[in-house]
């Protein structure tokens, strides 16, 4: 591998892989949140998307999508660099792109683990009942819910409601190892996200805002966090970081303008525009959700409260 291509992979695993995966396919948890959801790269024919068209993407991001530009983070040499990464690794050539389970990495036989992989790869749905399953099937379920499914996720699943709620699983500390056989609990704060993953608690809200509340918790928490704060693992990776709703300058903004930023988004970073997703009640339904929940006005004080 050339000092170039190991730039564009630098790049991209440090900026792309979260939405677009480490292998390009888009199979992340993202993916799972984002309307229109991140571009699988591995489903293109060589020539079919041009070197010309993905720059453009990657300097000015995708308008009505989560794709952000990167020209105030990446050079022109670096944005070059990665989108030659991205058509040579996923496209023109199909190369692996980079291995996490390595012994460099405190995994010397990863493939032990191997009963767990179709649900880590979403080959067997989670939710595939036990009596479907083989006994070594099951087995690898129970191995992937005690341990894999930390980093993984939930995979995938055939009713995407019945497993678990939807929501940002926080980051450990900086001094968390999984070498050294510790446990990290979000509820005894071992995160730093821990106190950012609970949603405030309204006080005789209307019944807009309660539909807002549910489609704020099941969609614009992924960035903002359920406190609305964006300071959660996801708002803490994003470039430039979600905007924090209790802050002074979301106060600021008029009800409309509120409205319609949620309508058409930001450009120029990872907030779409909901118009191409939600319906005309749905979006004053956030709104005044974003109102009720964490805009301090006048009084200073939050409206609804927390516990």
């Amino acid at each position: 591998m050339t000092r170039a291509d190991r730039a564009g992979r630098d790049i991209y695993n440090n900026h792309c892989y979260f939405c677009h995966g480490y292998d390009g396919d888009a199979n992340t948890v993202a993916s799972r949140f984002l309307q229109p959801p991140p571009r699988d790269f591995t489903v293109l024919g060589p020539g079919e998307l041009s070197r010309d068209d993905m720059i453009r993407a990657v300097t000015g991001g995708r308008p009505g999508s989560a794709m952000m530009g990167f020209t105030r983070t990446l050079s022109r040499e670096e944005i070059g660099a990665v989108v030659d990464f991205i058509l040579d690794t996923f496209v023109e050539t199909r190369r692996e792109n980079t291995r996490y389970h390595t012994v460099e990495n405190g995994w010397p036989d990863h493939q032990r683990y191997a009963v767990a992989f179709p649900f880590a790869l979403g080959e067997l749905a989670l939710d595939t009942a036990d009596a479907a399953l083989t006994p070594v099937q099951r087995q690898g379920k129970q191995l992937f819910l005690s341990a894999c499914v930390v980093c993984h996720d939930r995979a995938r699943l055939i009713d995407d409601r019945t497993l678990w709620d939807r929501r940002t699983v926080s980051y450990p500390r900086g001094g968390y190892s999984h070498r050294d056989g510790e446990l990290a609990d979000t509820i005894s704060a071992a995160s730093l996200s821990a106190r950012h993953a609970v949603a405030p608690r309204l006080v005789d809200a209307t019944p807009q805002q309660r539909r807002g509340e549910e489609i704020f918790q099941r969609n614009c928490a992924f960035c903002h966090a359920p406190d609305g704060t964006g300071r959660n693992w996801i708002g803490a990776f994003l470039e430039p970081s979600p905007r924090d709703l209790t802050s002074a300058s979301v106060a600021a903004l008029p009800p409309e303008r509120l409205r319609e930023v949620i309508a058409q988004g930001v450009s120029g970073s990872a907030m779409p525009a909901w118009e191409t997703v939600l319906d005309e009640a749905e979006l004053a339904a956030v709104a005044a959700y974003v109102e009720a929940a964490f805009i301090r006005r006048d009084t200073g004080t939050m409206r609804g409260g927390k516990d």
